[in-house]
């Protein structure tokens, strides 16, 4: 209604709207409409003034009538000082923020700061004027953006083709295809964990105050495996060092806990799964054990590695690891016991099932595969990115 209105009408509207908001009235009206807040205590004063006629007169009060003429009052300040917003824009300006020699390149540019300094170069501004204009020049607050993946590939779109087509065709003939990968390793004891729980007011779960690691309970080490087709995940907790034996070992336990039993007739495994870790295109070890479990089970097991940089595309990550951290948040992982049964218990609305186990195994690292044993492993390369992309025979 600003534009249909006149200078007292919309003093008078905003004076009645903070009158009926009460405590605190004036603020948030002088938020929500960015009328100061001088004038909406004019139109407070005004209105008073109307109530204290109309109970001394019989006769109908009149409304304060003083208006403004077109063009009066105060000038706006960037209006009159001319190169306010230009030195202003010159201090958050993303091309001047790398300068070594900008005055603010090594502190945190808050709307204070950004004031004294304009005040240093001769500027008369308030911190909250310093915010009108930047909200007026497009700028708000905003964080960091994980947007850069870091050196991508030339083939890295085309890999991406490879691995869907290739996941569809093992789907559509009703073969296992799963998508591996380590969660982030846990501290084990009362420290502080991410997010919100429901809680009794005023009573909230008591943690440590530093995040050292206890040398009786370590770390966890979560590894999970899920089953793109079936919607189902099997994760180990591990208790020892991350390493290719103990990825192929949790494999090895979805196969025979939960795979063998859904896929009966299963010939093939495909396994997506990123390009460095345990489990990375490069690892002997990796290559090894899968031979390994190949000549177990009887099956060829076909790998599939996501192009450097791009890990997060790999679906285990936001259809099991994501919903894991949200089921234990603001929970202190206060065991290795707590771990797998907060992992175990994780839903999802698709209908997601998880199960859960300790692995107290050790997995120790440094383990070097010799030109021998690596060279007895039966792998067929695919002829795009063989080594991204390979086979590894049973037979």
């Amino acid at each position: 209604m600003r534009t249909a209105l006149d200078e007292r009408q919309r003093r008078i509207l905003v004076a009645v709207e903070a009158k009926v908001l009460g405590r605190g009235g004036v603020s948030a009206v002088a938020t929500a409409t960015g009328v100061s807040r001088s004038t909406i205590m004019a139109g407070l004063a005004e209105i008073e003034a109307i109530g204290v006629a109309d109970r001394a007169a019989p006769e109908p009060a009149v409304l304060l009538t003083r208006m403004r003429r077109a063009g009066a009052g105060r000038k706006r300040i960037e209006a009159k000082d001319e190169t306010l917003v230009a030195d202003l824009l010159a201090l958050v300006d993303p091309l001047t923020r790398g300068d070594p020699q900008s005055p603010l390149r090594w502190t945190c540019k808050s709307l204070r700061t950004l004031a004294e300094q304009l005040k240093v170069s001769g500027h008369s501004v308030s911190h909250v004027v310093v915010g009108q204009l930047l909200k007026a020049q497009g700028y708000s607050l905003q964080a960091n953006a994980k947007v850069i993946e870091g050196n991508q590939s030339p083939d890295r779109n085309a890999q991406f083709e490879h691995i869907n087509a290739t996941v569809a065709s093992a789907l559509a003939a009703h073969q296992p295809v799963i998508s591996v990968d380590t969660k982030k390793k846990e501290l084990v004891g009362a420290y502080k964990n991410a997010g919100q729980g429901w809680e009794p007011s005023g009573a909230p779960v008591q943690v440590k105050v530093h995040d050292f690691v206890d040398p009786d309970l370590g770390r966890a080490n979560p590894y999970g495996v899920y089953d793109i087709g079936a919607d189902e995940a099997w994760v180990s907790v591990g208790t020892d060092h991350d390493t290719s034996a103990f990825a192929v070992q949790t494999i090895r336990r979805w196969w025979f806990g939960m795979g063998r039993q859904r896929y009966p007739d299963a010939k093939q495994l495909l396994i997506t799964a990123d390009g460095g870790g345990s489990n990375g295109h490069r690892v002997r070890l990796w290559k090894l054990e899968l031979s390994r479990l190949a000549q177990e089970t009887g099956l060829d097991i076909q790998v599939c590695h996501f192009p450097p940089g791009t890990s997060k595309w790999n679906k285990i990550e936001h259809r099991l690891f994501s919903f894991i951290t949200l089921n234990w948040r603001g929970r202190p992982l206060i065991s290795h016991e707590v771990i797998v049964n907060l992992i175990a218990s994780t839903k999802t609305r698709s209908g997601l099932r998880v199960r859960a186990e300790l692995d107290n195994a050790d997995y120790p690292k440094g383990l070097v595969v010799s030109d021998e044993d690596f060279a007895a492993i039966k792998i067929n390369r695919n002829e795009f990115h063989g080594d991204w992309n390979y086979c590894i025979r049973s037979e």
